[in-house]
């Protein structure tokens, strides 16, 4: 760096007095000329607090952490006198002394170089490091070590030794995104600057220097070396004791990665979340402001879905094959532990699969490498259950042997059952979701995007377009409702034929039987096919269309012929979530949301969702004392949400929907015993998609199973098995302490009595038209018996 400037001296030594003149005039004009161009440092001592964004749940737990750097302002007076004195020490040692310029340092090692030719002495300041690091371009020219020099003497004039050296210790870069020295103790000691042994503060002496080359975590025995000179020069200037010098010299290296202590995971809704503030703040003050973000993520219902669904995905992998390992590594009987621990920590943490790799194999059991010097002996019982997956439908005989299951070098997975045994396990590569959303204002309260966010980042909850099978069927009917048909209406469950782009189009109902007319509550509960498509023919599409939009469905979304009727377009589970919110809340349209408020450091409110929210005592009966609740606060002074479809339409579907738990295709759904949830089943052809969509009017959930290619689950794999076992063990959990609700009957509705029994509520402008506006007869009345003699009816027994 003083190259130039040794270089210079010997030559000035060298030549006549004349010429030196000439070029101590060259350099005034010089100076002359570079004082004007330098730069203002008046805002120099401006040093901005900058710190990760910081995500929280509902409760107020840390669940995830962004940032790009760490900085944190530490006043002089807060700086222990040990760690001043290491920087110091190994960066200027006359910085109390000198103008900015230590004039006897540049001499010394511009004759250094002078004689050597090589620069291993430096000459550099503190206050010249300030001056270059904050204001000037990293060009090793003359005139910019000249203006260096220049505003080093400047930034002295203007500030105090101790203002200067505060300056230097907040703002310099200490490797690993760590601006400032408070930041880098956190993050290589996680330690308040206070807490810091003598041996740590030289450690992070010697960083700045090289942070890369004398970094502790990524070249430890360099930064072993830094630290023990700067220890070094501590006792030789007198700033230590010889005893204080040893003491530290025998500290060992506890400098470690910073990991932020997540006190609570949720990582699919907090990768949300900084999309949003990203989009919201931009990338540079999203990750630098401190920001603090609280969700409406509720922690006992985010640990229900998590192991609801996690449960789920595992049941359907049992059920259908061990896929082989994750990867199988070449030559493992020549690896030592420390190489073994080094593969293992690359592969990603999934909750509850440790990751192991297979270092002997026999007949009767295997050895497995856990890392950190752990093994497990995998007997068969634990690899019974491991049939190959051959398809969907097909799996390979059990293995008989351990070795059939697993082979030298493989990297597999364990899994503890519930009675505290392991078992041989697998990443389920089956895809998921569950939402579950406050359908009074929107608030996610939990958001599983799949089996596990390190293992797979795609958000199925809000990202994966699937077809929604019959669990789009609700929508249509609430269609049929606003254009004058009644639950009470026939529908026409026949075949259906129409031209199509391969041929005529014939769909099938799930039994492959006819009912004929039956009336739109016996349709629904019971997902015919047929009927709903007849429905759609008489209504028209266009008319569907343009309805289902209310739901918060994108036009383009759903199609543009009669198989919208079967649920053939494209959905997210967060969309359909948000759909069936408006069955459980009296017909609201309310817009999901994660982020409750956003905070700066200071604790000042910069953002409050003060999200649009449904009528609530409109809709439920509700006791005196409001009953266990998930609105939160101030829920009466947030603006109304706009009423999408007429209550007394979502009075009538909520009312079908309970059918369809109680009698129809969710009665699995009866365990939980609650006469206030309904829902819809729902799968696509060939089971590639499983749903259930259901509700509490505190609470709407939905579950989404597939595979991510678009594979077919399996024979069996339906709404009413897969998904709804994952909806029944979460709503169990979530409902616990939420009591029984009881559903208003809206105004102008009315009790009628149907032909051939039973009654109907219905909207009183329908009360004399039940059968809509294109009527279906209903069936044919049974004929009467007849009367047969006694002789006749031997005659027909014999």
């Amino acid at each position: 760096m003083l190259g130039w400037f040794g270089r210079m001296l010997a030559g000035v030594l060298a030549i006549p007095l004349d010429l030196a003149l000439l070029a101590l005039f060259g350099a005034a004009v010089v100076v002359y000329v570079t004082l004007p161009e330098l730069p203002d440092i008046e805002g120099l001592t401006d040093i901005p607090f900058e710190e990760p964004l910081r995500v929280y749940s509902a409760q107020g737990s840390l669940i995830a952490e962004f940032g790009i750097q760490r900085r944190r302002a530490v006043a002089f007076s807060d700086l222990p006198a040990n760690l001043i004195n290491a920087f110091v020490a190994t960066e200027d040692a006359r910085f109390f002394a000198h103008v900015g310029v230590d004039a006897i340092g540049l001499l010394r090692a511009a004759v250094h170089v002078a004689r050597t030719g090589s620069l291993t002495q430096g000459g550099s300041t503190i206050t010249m490091q300030v001056a270059r690091n904050f204001y000037l371009s990293r060009a090793k020219t003359m005139r910019r070590k000249l203006a260096e020099l220049l505003l080093a003497m400047q930034i002295e004039k203007a500030l105090t030794k101790e203002e200067i050296l505060e300056l230097y210790l907040n703002k310099i870069f200490f490797g690993h995104r760590a601006y400032g020295v408070s930041a880098a103790a956190e993050f290589y000691y996680r330690k308040t600057l206070d807490e810091l042994t003598l041996a740590e503060m030289a450690m992070l002496a010697g960083l700045p220097k090289a942070p890369s080359a004398n970094n502790p975590l990524s070249n430890p025995e360099r930064a072993l070396e830094r630290r023990n000179y700067i220890l070094g020069r501590m006792r030789e200037i007198g700033l230590l004791t010889e005893e204080r010098y040893r003491d530290a010299l025998a500290e060992p290296l506890t400098a470690t990665h910073y990991r932020p202590e997540i006190q609570f995971e949720a990582d699919y809704a907090a990768e949300m979340v900084r999309q949003e503030v990203v989009e919201r703040f931009g990338e540079e003050q999203a990750y630098s402001l401190g920001l603090l973000v609280y969700t409406t993520i509720d922690e006992p219902m985010q640990q229900a879905a998590d192991a609801a669904l996690r449960k789920g995905l595992m049941a359907y992998n049992l059920r259908h094959g061990y896929h082989g390992p994750e990867a199988n590594l070449a030559g493992v009987a020549s690896l030592g532990k420390s190489q073994l621990d080094e593969v293992l920590d690359e592969r990603p943490r999934v909750p509850g699969l440790p990751v192991g790799v297979v270092t002997q194999v026999a007949a009767d059991q295997a050895t497995v490498y856990l890392g950190n010097g752990r093994e497990h002996q995998l007997i068969r019982k634990e690899v019974a259950w491991a049939r190959r997956y051959k398809t969907e439908n097909w799996r390979g005989p059990a293995p008989r042997r351990v070795s059939d299951a697993v082979a030298l070098g493989d990297i597999i997975r364990l899994r503890q059952t519930d009675e505290g045994d392991w078992r041989l396990a697998q990443v389920p590569l089956v895809g998921g979701a569950l939402v579950a959303m406050s359908p009074w204002d929107g608030a996610l309260r939990a958001l599983s995007g799949g089996y596990a966010f390190q293992w797979s980042k795609f958000n199925r909850a809000v990202d994966a377009k699937r077809q929604p099978g019959s669990s789009f069927k609700p929508f249509v009917y609430a269609a049929a409702f606003e254009q004058g048909w009644t639950p009470a209406s026939y529908v026409r469950d026949q075949p259906f034929e129409m031209p199509g782009a391969r041929g005529m189009w014939r769909p099938q109902n799930a039994d492959g039987k006819f009912l004929g007319p039956i009336r739109i509550r016996q349709a629904l509960t019971m997902s015919r096919n047929l009927a709903v498509i007849d429905l759609v023919d008489r209504m028209g599409v266009d008319v569907a269309r343009d309805y289902i939009q209310r739901f918060g469905f994108p036009l383009e979304s759903i199609p543009n012929n009669i198989v919208l009727a079967l649920g053939a377009g494209a959905a997210t589970p967060l969309e359909i979530t948000t759909g069936f919110s408006v069955f459980a809340n009296g017909g609201h349209k309310v817009e999901p949301y994660v982020i409750a408020r956003i905070e700066d450091v200071h604790g000042n409110l910069l953002y409050s969702a003060n999200a649009a929210r449904a009528c609530i005592d409109c809709w439920l009966d509700l006791p005196e004392d409001g009953g266990a609740r998930t609105v939160p606060d101030g829920a009466s002074d947030a603006p109304r949400a706009p009423q999408a479809i007429d209550p007394r339409i979502a009075y009538q579907i909520d009312s079908i929907l309970k059918n369809v738990v109680t009698s129809g295709t969710g009665t699995r759904a009866r365990v939980l015993n609650r006469p206030d949830i309904g829902g819809k089943t729902g799968t696509t052809n060939d089971s590639r998609d499983s749903w259930f969509a259901g509700y509490q009017p505190e609470l709407a959930t939905v579950v989404w199973m597939g595979m991510d290619d678009n594979r077919p689950l399996g024979s069996g794999e339906w709404g009413g098995t897969a998904a709804l076992g994952v909806w029944i063990d979460f709503m169990r959990e979530a409902l616990a302490d939420i009591p029984v609700a009881t559903i208003k009957q809206p105004a102008d509705m009315v009790q009628v009595s149907l032909p051939g029994g039973g009654t109907e509520v219905v909207r009183v402008e329908y009360r004399n038209n039940l059968n809509g506006p294109k009527p279906v007869a209903g069936p044919a009345a049974p004929a009467p018996p007849r009367r047969r003699s006694a002789p006749r009816v031997i005659d027909e027994l014999f």
